[in-house]
């Protein structure tokens, strides 16, 4: 008895030293699907390898695709990520992030650049913060409290704000209803300027330069579009507050915005603690930016000759 339970103890050891070893070999296959390329989403795709690759160094591989803006790219990237096997897929922006929900249920999706998760997946969050699926991540959505205050803070005069949006992004939709209720508080009347793609973009802005003020949310759309705006806008003389920075670098003279490296990176974060330590995804809540900064376009803000205050820093 004494030699079988030394046996067996020997047996656990060695599967035990077997098992360490095939988890320190394992390299993890990571997809990541980008909706189009822009700065803001650039930047939380760097953040997010970047996190990993310093976690795991050469035993992650990323498998990247990029949508360029349209939706049916999305879905196909996504199947072929899925078909692919990967341990973990890392979606980048809305459209991303629903066409892999629906290419899978299993593997675990890592979602950034979302602003609202419940608007975006008609789901309500658990009470803990998490979507109760095989999805979570990391949203961009900045203060609009605090966006509205901008607009009453840089123009205090002005009497309409016109707010431009996509149609087709209900992460658009959900900032556009939110943010009118704060300007309508501080006295502004507001109109809508929704367009349905990048088609009839210039048209719409065209149409809302007869306002005071443009307003444009974290709308992917208008960022992969700022140089059409801004050759509207600026000969127009209606200045622009943007949802972040990317926008506002194009097209914009100020915003409150997040640093999507930062919300990438954690992002990345999340992915390791899934990949190597098992974490449920269904019940990993999503995180918010730790902090949020004043910004501005220095060149767009002499342009139209708008001073901005001392606390605002420049894009660089």
């Amino acid at each position: 008895m004494k030699k079988l339970i030394s046996l067996l103890m020997a047996l656990s050891l060695i599967l035990g030293v077997c098992a360490c070893a095939s988890a320190e070999d394992k390299t993890y296959n990571v997809g990541i699907l980008q909706l189009i390329q822009h700065p803001a989403l650039d930047q939380a795709t760097q953040g997010f390898k970047d996190a990993l690759t310093e976690k795991l160094g050469d035993k992650v591989v990323f498998d990247e695709g990029n949508a360029s803006g349209d939706s049916n790219n999305c879905a196909q990237i996504a199947g072929q990520l899925v078909s692919k096997q990967v341990d973990l897929i890392m979606a980048n922006a809305t459209p991303a992030m629903l066409a892999c929900a629906t290419a899978t249920a299993d593997i675990p999706i890592l979602a950034t650049s979302i602003t609202n998760y419940e608007s975006a997946m008609e789901i309500e969050l658990t009470a803990e913060g998490a979507t109760g699926l095989n999805v979570s991540g990391t949203s961009d959505l900045a203060p609009l409290d605090g966006q509205a205050a901008m607009v009453k803070e840089l123009f205090p005069d002005a009497k309409t704000v016109g707010l431009i949006y996509c149609n087709a992004e209900p992460n658009s939709i959900f900032q556009i209803k939110t943010i009118e209720g704060y300007l309508t508080e501080q006295g502004y009347e507001c109109k809508r300027y929704g367009f349905n793609d990048s088609n009839d973009l210039a048209s719409v802005v065209q149409s809302a330069t007869e306002c005071d003020v443009l307003y444009i949310p974290t709308d992917n759309t208008a960022a992969g579009n700022t140089e059409a705006i801004a050759n509207i806008v600026l000969p127009a003389k209606v200045p622009v507050v943007a949802g972040e920075e990317g926008i506002c670098s194009g097209c914009g003279v100020a915003t409150l915005t997040i640093s999507y490296y930062d919300i990438g990176y954690k992002t990345g974060e999340m992915a390791w603690d899934i990949l190597v330590n098992g974490a449920d995804i269904t019940a990993m809540p999503i995180a918010y930016a730790p902090q949020f900064t004043k910004k501005y376009n220095a060149a767009n803000a002499a342009e139209l000759g708008i001073t901005i205050p001392e606390d605002y820093q420049p894009i660089e």
